[in-house]
Order: C-alpha cells, then structure tokens, then sequence
C-alpha cells in the first residue's frame, strides 16, 4: 500500500477509498483460502478418523487370526498324535495278522502233510505186502561193491549229491525258520523243492539237483541255521538244528 497524499483537510478521499476497497478484497481473498484450509483440515481429520478405525479393526482380525492359528496349531498336533497312535494300532495289529497267517500256514501244512502220509502209507500197504511175499532172497553186496540200483554204498560216498535228494532237517523253531532253509536250498541251484513233511518241528523236503553239488559245505555257507550232521546218503541227508549255536552263528 502507497503513501497517500495529504490535502487541505488530511488525505485524499479516493486514495483512502481505493485502499480500503483494496484491503476489502484482499481480506476476503484471505477468508476464502481460511474456509477452503479449513474444510481441508476437516476433510483430513474425518479421513484420519476413518484410518483409525480400520487400523483399530485390522488389529481385531489379527488378534482373531492369531487365536485361530493358535487353535489350528494345537487341533493339528492332536491330529498328528492320534495319526501316531492309529499308525502304532496298525502296525500292531499287522504284527498279529503276520504271526495269525504263520501259525495258519504252519497247520495247515501240518496237515497236509499228514493226510499225505496217511494217503501215501494206505497206497503202499498192499503192495508192501506183496513184495515182501513174491521177492526172493536178495544176496549180500560184498563191500565195496555197487547195489543193485547203481548206487554207490555209504561207505565211499565223496559228499557230491546229485539227481534226486530228500532232506531232513530239524528241530525247527518256527515256519519263518523252514522258509529261510527253503531260500537257502533254492541258492544252491535245486530244482523241483517241496516240503513233503513238517511235523514236531522236523521237515523234510525233496529237490532235484542236476549237477554234483557239495551240498553240505555250500548249506553251511548259505543258511542262518547251525547244524549237525545225523546221517548222510548220496540220496539222503538228515541234519539236527543245534539248538546252542556258537558265537560265530549268534553273531550272523
């Protein structure tokens, strides 16, 4: 704002004017921009109170969220619990049905077994009888000397077996035992095995063997089962499981 200029009787009417009118309008500017800063501060405070409150109910749903997750965690730990405890359940219960199937096999095998023997002592009883009548006298083979049959005699058999072999093992303490022995003769290249008798702990199987094996060095090799030697024949092995083995067997 200028100086204004005196006159006769104090300043210039219009140049006061003028500078009113000029005040006027800039206080009224002001005014305007004061109500305009105000609505933007009221604007502001009701978009900070809006804030607040969503910050306000976002941590609600966070605290709802963390007592959630606690309670998740908490069910799935129960969860894996009782899935351990299922697991265990089954597991022991497997165990029963694995020795259940054993001791069926094992009765069943039994008496099979034994209706073959019976079966087997009915069909040979009559012409048992009948040989024993019709045969003649057989002479004496002198010693050293092949039998009829092209078997060589016990006393010179050299522990080669070959053609068709009976085996007889036992006292066997389980079925899983005689399985074992059967994997055990399977590795030695025998054909044709099977169990033709299982009875008060004693098998005895039949193989083929279409080679000379030295059977009794290569089953002490390959069996878990330590044995003694009963009586051996080129078509006929009988072995006792003893029942006390050594250190050596323990430990395998």
């Amino acid at each position: 704002m200028g100086s204004f200029k005196r006159s006769l009787f104090g300043y210039r009417r219009p140049d006061v004017d003028d500078a009113l009118s000029t005040l006027d309008s800039h206080m009224t500017e002001l005014q305007a921009r004061l109500e305009q800063q105000t609505g933007t501060i009221g604007e502001l405070e009701r978009e900070t109170v809006s804030l607040s409150g969503m910050v306000i109910e976002r941590e609600g749903e966070i605290r709802g969220l963390s007592e959630r997750l606690r309670e998740a965690n908490e069910c799935h730990d129960r969860s894996i619990a009782s899935l351990d405890a299922v697991t265990a359940r089954l597991e022991e219960m497997h165990a029963q049905a694995r020795g259940q199937a054993t001791r069926i096999r094992m009765k069943a095998l039994r008496e099979a077994v034994e209706v073959s023997r019976r079966v087997q002592a009915l069909t040979e009883e009559e012409p048992a009888t009948a040989e024993v009548e019709a045969e003649p006298a057989t002479p004496v083979a002198e010693p050293g000397a092949a039998s009829g049959n092209g078997r060589v005699p016990e006393e010179i058999f050299d522990g080669l077996f070959e053609g068709k072999v009976k085996l007889e093992i036992g006292p066997l303490g389980d079925f899983s035992q005689l399985v074992g022995f059967e994997d055990a003769v399977g590795k030695l290249g025998a054909s044709e095995i099977s169990v033709e008798r299982f009875s008060e702990g004693r098998a005895t199987l039949s193989m083929r063997l279409d080679q000379p094996v030295e059977l009794l060095r290569e089953l002490e090799d390959l069996s878990t089962l330590d044995f003694k030697v009963r009586h051996t024949a080129p078509d006929n092995l009988i072995l006792d499981i003893d029942e006390d083995p050594g250190p050596e067997r323990r430990a395998a």
